[in-house]
């Protein structure tokens, strides 16, 4: 290979490697934190594969966990798809037992694991101007709400803003 043809060669990499990173990606990293409005604890939870932080009743926010993926730029039709496991019983009036080690005793954890329920749900995304950290707010009856917007929760542009405490009966509209 001469040099012209090598100069030329190495000229065209260039430019195609400069062409593939001006582009801007249709995607971006999101943090997942989650916002658990009922009575029960959610033990684990997914968006879109992407996990999020466990959820005693009546918490969450500050906690994020990296990371999710969402567009940039919101179109009709974005949907999430949230799986997650729940205790409807956290605190059990009797508590769990100890073994002779100071870890929960296995048989007592199993009967009380046993009550656990996996759910999955596929929910729209409402409309965002600025992509921002996924959002999974978990509310009575099984139903589950999904933001991406740049726009925290409690603020008055928010698009969910449940209070922190709802009742297991008061179970919203979609």
């Amino acid at each position: 290979m001469s040099h012209g043809t090598l100069a030329v060669s190495t000229v065209l990499v260039a430019l195609l490697q400069a062409g593939c990173a001006s582009r801007e990606s249709e995607m971006l990293g999101a943090p997942v934190e989650g916002y658990n409005h009922t009575s029960a604890a959610i033990n684990r939870f997914t968006v879109n594969g992407a996990g999020g932080p466990n959820l005693g009743p009546y918490s969450g926010g500050g906690s994020q966990v990296c990371c999710g993926s969402v567009p940039r730029y919101w179109r009709p039709g974005i949907r999430a798809i949230v799986e997650w496991e729940k205790d409807p019983n956290p605190r059990p009036v009797v508590p769990l037992k100890l073994n002779k080690y100071g870890s929960l005793d296995p048989d007592d954890y199993k009967r009380h694991a046993a009550n656990y329920t996996n759910h999955r749900v596929v929910v729209d995304i409402p409309q965002y101007q600025e992509a921002g950290s996924l959002k999974v707010h978990f509310l009575p009856c099984n139903q589950v709400r999904v933001s991406v917007d740049n726009i925290f929760y409690g603020t008055p542009k928010y698009p969910y803003n449940f209070p922190h405490n709802m009742k297991d009966t008061e179970c919203p509209q979609p």
